[in-house]
């Protein structure tokens, strides 16, 4: 309505128009003041000028995938008070919103001639420090060279992800691969508990010598129930709706670099509520710095 005023006002004037049209002429000359000087907006407005770049920050640095929650989360862990609600109301403004993740795809092939370890999880998936238990898993994706599987070996106790890999094979030597770069880079001691679920490659003879080697204990759940291996299923899932399921991948070269850099901000930046809404190598430290402190003071 203002805009149709501006456009008219020379040739019929403001007073005369605003007598059709059901507005004072001291509203229309109110908004053409905040136009010309911004210090006369409300605060709320002014407000908003601020934090739209801040939120549409955040939202952009964290790979386009944070909702209301997590962008709020992130805001006030930079010391920028905002009400939940107002980045909502904001983030609808802007047109942009998180990922929502889809159904998980059942991968777990069991092969009932072989023996298999017991459920040392029960479902429990907690720990009380790194390195207590880890739980793997692998998924697929389709490429337009073909299926892609890629395999995680996720740290219970920070949700940190310490192994993966990619392949055009479903083999054994894929999942055996991210076990070797977890342990590479773990270096875990004792009682580590390794769960995962019935898969024919997790429990191969190959695997589970590497984990008798490695002196992990073995651990699996029952097939085709993914709450025996949740919290993998859950990292798939976020997986798929940050990285899979938002473009079309041409090779599975480039599906393996994305994978690389989803995982590097997954586990140094991403906010996980599960451990208090920050990111899991954050956790770690946290639990590090923990024990360096008790041990002082003992």
């Amino acid at each position: 309505m203002t805009a149709f005023i501006d456009e008219h006002r020379v040739t019929y004037g403001v007073e005369p128009i605003c007598r059709v049209l059901p507005i004072a002429p001291s509203t229309y000359y109110l908004h053409a003041g905040r136009r010309t000087d911004p210090a006369r907006r409300p605060a709320r407005a002014q407000r908003d000028e601020i934090l739209s770049p801040r939120i549409q920050r955040v939202w952009e640095e964290n790979r386009q995938v944070y909702g209301v929650r997590k962008v709020w989360k992130q805001l006030h862990r930079e010391r920028v008070g905002v009400a939940r609600c107002t980045v909502a109301r904001l983030m609808r403004r802007l047109g942009i919103a998180g990922v929502v993740r889809g159904k998980p795809v059942r991968t777990t092939h069991r092969d009932p001639a072989r023996p298999c370890p017991l459920d040392r999880v029960n479902r429990q998936f907690r720990a009380d420090r790194p390195n207590q238990l880890w739980v793997s898993d692998y998924t697929f994706i389709s490429t337009w060279q073909g299926f892609a599987y890629v395999a995680f070996v996720i740290d219970v106790y920070a949700r940190r992800i310490v192994g993966w890999k990619l392949s055009a094979s479903q083999q054994t030597q894929f999942v055996l691969d991210a076990l070797e770069q977890a342990l590479h880079a773990r270096r875990p001691g004792k009682a580590l508990i390794h769960h995962s679920d019935r898969g024919s490659q997790y429990v191969s003879i190959r695997y589970t010598e590497r984990l008798a080697e490695a002196g992990i204990e073995p651990s699996v759940g029952s097939v085709g129930d993914s709450y025996d291996n949740a919290l993998a299923e859950t990292i798939n899932g976020l997986f798929k709706a940050e990285v899979v399921h938002r473009r079309s991948w041409r090779s599975r070269e480039e599906l393996e670099l994305e994978t690389l850099r989803w995982v590097d901000w997954f586990n140094h930046r991403r906010l996980l509520g599960s451990i208090g809404h920050i990111p899991p190598a954050e956790a770690e430290a946290n639990y590090h710095q923990q024990q360096c402190e008790s041990a002082i003071e003992a």
